[in-house]
């Protein structure tokens, strides 16, 4: 029966929250679908690469694991880039769902307030003439184009009033539906600290990706540790109690033609040493007798992926097999 361990489940379950992320990102940054296929095949190779490269060269040489930490610091940056471009696309489209479900309030079709403001000039400046002028003989008439000049005057500053109040409506719909496409958290941290809120999302989307990679990172670490070295912990702090050295006086007789003489004997007190299970030293002996692993230190530490010491210790215990 395999058992998986907990810290293998969930480095599956972030890298494949990583990758989902990715995908999305990378989906929505392309025009053609080609295009987008293309930035979805990116955005997985740089999340499993800045996901698994610590793990991966944990034990490789000296150069080799410098170019990988160099490779690793890239694909940590490309895949934060990518999962901070899904939170901001994110948010954008959680707000346009908000705004969309709130009703707006229906504002009838009205002309500018720079045209109603134009015509009033005009008629002012008519009613201003025709006030201006001295009634001689046609009087009546005169009084008529005052009093209609004025009605229009009248209704021109109420149409004037009410393209005022349909743009307050509008400016205050225009505000609510800013209110509410926003985050309501981002929103109240960005008045607390005194920045804009497009910043604050920014910020906020790379931590988020930064502790994501993270936590991937160390959890494909420590699942993937050998279990050689899981093995021999154990086996190094359970030896001690199954080791047991047998001091137990032994006579023998001999018989000669000489009287017989009793002579004790002590068997020496074996020291305990640590070692692999005896399964392991078996199958280790097996394959050097195969041909498949030289008798070495080297091919002993290739064979394992051991530590130099490791490989030395074997090969040790080994040759004391031997002879």
């Amino acid at each position: 029966m395999i058992r998986i361990r907990p810290a293998l489940l969930l480095a599956v379950v972030a890298t494949g929250t990583a990758v989902s992320m990715s995908v999305l990102a990378g989906w929505q940054r392309g025009g053609w679908p080609a295009e987008r296929l293309v930035w979805v095949a990116i955005g997985v190779v740089l999340v499993t690469g800045a996901h698994l490269l610590p793990a991966l060269c944990r034990s490789a040489p000296l150069s080799g694991r410098l170019v990988g930490f160099m490779l690793w610091l890239g694909c940590m940056a490309a895949a934060s880039y990518g999962h901070a471009t899904f939170f901001l696309l994110s948010q954008f489209h959680a707000g346009e769902s908000r705004v969309s479900a709130v009703p707006v309030a229906d504002i009838p079709v009205h002309r500018e307030l720079t045209t109603v403001m134009a015509d009033r000039a005009t008629v002012t400046a008519e009613l201003v003439q025709a006030d201006a002028r001295r009634c001689i003989r046609d009087c009546p008439s005169l009084r008529v184009r005052r009093a209609s000049l004025a009605a229009r005057l009248d209704a021109l500053n109420a149409e004037a009033a009410d393209v005022r109040r349909y743009q307050a409506i509008d400016d205050s719909n225009a505000g609510h539906r800013d209110a509410i496409r926003d985050d309501p958290v981002t929103a109240r941290l960005a008045t607390i600290c005194g920045i804009a809120d497009t910043r604050l999302d920014l910020f906020a989307g790379l931590a988020f990706a930064a502790i994501l990679e993270g936590v991937a990172c160390l959890l494909w670490w420590i699942a993937l540790i050998p279990q050689e070295r899981e093995t021999s912990v154990t086996d190094r702090h359970g030896l001690a109690h199954n080791v047991t050295a047998e001091t137990s006086p032994v006579t023998t007789l001999v018989q000669s033609p000489t009287p017989t003489t009793v002579r004790p004997t002590i068997p020496p007190v074996v020291q305990p040493i640590v070692t692999l299970p005896e399964s392991d030293i078996a199958r280790l002996r097996h394959d050097i007798e195969s041909g498949a692993v030289k008798p070495t230190v080297a091919g002993i530490r290739r064979h394992l992926g051991c530590s130099q010491a490791k490989a030395s210790a074997l090969r040790r215990q080994l040759a004391d097999l031997t002879a």
